[in-house]
């Protein structure tokens, strides 16, 4: 499998991502948050500094449960703005749909 480089859009929404989540902690810790989600802190550390700027969706799916976030905020959050398309990525994605 051939993984395509990342984007300045996914590098800026990698840190939105990490922004957000590490508003929604708040003061929880970030050990006990990844336990509760069922990762290593590692992981979520690097989540949230942006140096997994695109996780897995079951990964995000599950720390925003933790958090008690929803994946429409998540998404919301994180979007792309309105015209970003870059050449080569996936277009008219609905999220919606991914949810489902």
């Amino acid at each position: 499998m051939v993984r395509l480089p990342l984007t300045p859009s996914d590098v800026d929404r990698g840190r939105r991502l990490g922004a957000l989540l590490r508003r929604a902690r708040g003061d929880r810790s970030m050990l006990e948050t990844a336990l509760d989600a069922g990762i290593s802190p590692e992981t979520l550390r690097k989540i949230e500094t942006g140096r997994v700027a695109t996780p897995a969706f079951p990964t995000i799916a599950v720390i925003a449960d933790v958090l008690g976030l929803s994946l429409d905020s998540v998404w919301a959050e994180i979007r792309p703005a309105a015209g970003a398309d870059e050449p080569g990525r996936a277009r008219g994605v609905d999220p919606e749909r991914l949810a489902s």
